[in-house]
């Protein structure tokens, strides 16, 4: 996400601005093992180089789920993040962590984001800065298993798309987390942050992708940015977005042939800019624009809808330029925030859930058992679709066990070995 070069440099200055307090994030009894971010949310950027206290701005804007922005290195060759890339706010409890805290007890959570332009820039992204694929993770692993968060962003745009070493070492980095994972019961998801044009994603963001694919890395949502064109057209953004979103279609479905355009939508992230952008008034984002874009994301069931940036979110400079700390349009304070969070309790996806279902299917489960009865261990029954499992329920799946985390009913793809949420692998 660009940020203007004022704001990089007074972030390099300020040693202790954005720390949420020193009261210790309390961990849960266990790690988390169904996402903290519903399946369809809004998560504004909160700026955390400008400081202010992020839960406080949440309550008042009534934002439940913010993307956390940036984790970066301090220095070019160092393979230890800060938030800020400042020494004084380590990922620590004592960083953040009360705030982290608040959000939740208010029933919403955080997306840490790795990258953004300026450290993208400056080459102190994590994976830009480290040359050890293993110290990469680790840092990735110390974010999750500090905060207990559920989900990583990866902004990455600027000078980081043409960096190849990069790109395969942060990929490879998102793999070996990904494993650890799994092997560890923890549910852990991985976003992309990526510049756009109005006809899907530049080749240099498509390659990132491409990238993930040979290195087996998953990613579970391709978060667009759409703003900054700087093509000198004229702009309609809402329906930029659009047309941008269903070139990213396209551009998926070459590489994950196998889901289906419904899944293919549900991997889908938004993120504007409101207002004003970096390049002008030729690309300003109104407050129609949210609400025609809103609308469609949830017609369309995207995974996530974000804007740029919370403490943007009021009419302080109607008629400026792109800043910081205003829209640069007329606008009440929190209303793009007011008109979009809506978004969070819309849309719908046919992939599997990362939390468990709390309604039974409306197709009926077979009332007669199969002719040929599967082979399982004893003391075990084999997965099958529209069941009732309980708690502690053990099953098996393509001869392997696995234990019910928490009660559902199943449906078809939701095989135990897709939704870890829901099971333990034995």
């Amino acid at each position: 996400m660009r940020r203007s070069r004022l704001a990089t440099l007074a972030a390099a200055v300020a040693v202790c601005a954005g720390a949420g307090g020193f009261l210790a994030l309390a961990p849960d009894a266990q790690a988390a093992t169904t996402s903290r971010i519903p399946a369809h949310v809004f998560a504004p950027y909160f700026e955390a180089y400008a400081g202010g206290s992020m839960s406080s701005l949440a309550q008042q804007s009534g934002d439940k789920f913010l993307t956390m922005a940036f984790v970066q290195t301090p220095s070019v060759g160092s393979c230890t993040a800060y938030w800020n890339g400042n020494t004084g706010q380590p990922i620590s409890s004592s960083t953040y962590g009360a705030d982290i805290t608040a959000i939740r007890n208010s029933g919403g959570d955080v997306i840490p984001s790795f990258g953004g332009y300026a450290a993208d820039n400056g080459g102190t992204e994590l994976a830009d800065s480290c040359s050890s694929v293993s110290s990469i993770a680790g840092q990735f692993e110390n974010m999750i298993t500090t905060y207990d968060v559920t989900r990583i962003d990866l902004d990455v745009e600027d000078n980081s798309l043409n960096r190849t070493d990069g790109i395969d070492r942060r990929n490879k980095a998102i793999k070996q987390v990904e494993d650890w994972a799994a092997a560890s019961g923890r549910l852990i998801q991985f976003s992309y942050t990526l510049p756009t044009t109005t006809g899907g994603l530049a080749q240099s963001g498509l390659a990132v992708l491409q990238n993930a694919v040979s290195n087996g890395a998953r990613i579970d949502v391709v978060n667009m940015m759409t703003f900054d064109y700087y093509d000198g057209a004229a702009h309609n953004m809402a329906t930029d977005t659009q047309t941008s979103a269903n070139g990213l279609i396209n551009q998926l479905r070459a590489l994950y042939p196998s889901k289906t355009t419904t899944q293919l939508w549900g991997t889908v992230g938004i993120t504007e800019m409101i207002g004003i952008d970096d390049f002008g008034a030729a690309e300003t984002f109104s407050l129609a624009n949210a609400t025609t874009v809103t609308n469609w994301a949830k017609a369309q069931g995207i995974a996530s809808l974000s804007f740029w940036a919370l403490q943007r979110d009021n009419g302080g400079c109607p008629g400026g330029s792109a800043a910081d700390n205003c829209s640069g349009v007329a606008q009440s304070t929190w209303q793009f925030s007011h008109t979009m969070q809506t978004f969070t309790s819309g849309g719908s996806s046919t992939t599997p859930p990362t939390t468990p279902p709390t309604t039974t299917p409306t197709t009926k489960p077979p009332t007669t058992p199969p002719t040929t009865p599967p082979t399982t261990q004893p003391g075990t029954t084999a997965w099958a679709p529209y069941t009732a499992y309980t708690v502690g329920q053990i099953v098996t799946y393509n001869g392997k066990l696995y234990q019910c985390r928490q009660s559902h009913t199943s449906l078809p793809g939701w095989e135990p070995p897709n939704v870890l949420a829901l099971w333990l692998p034995l």
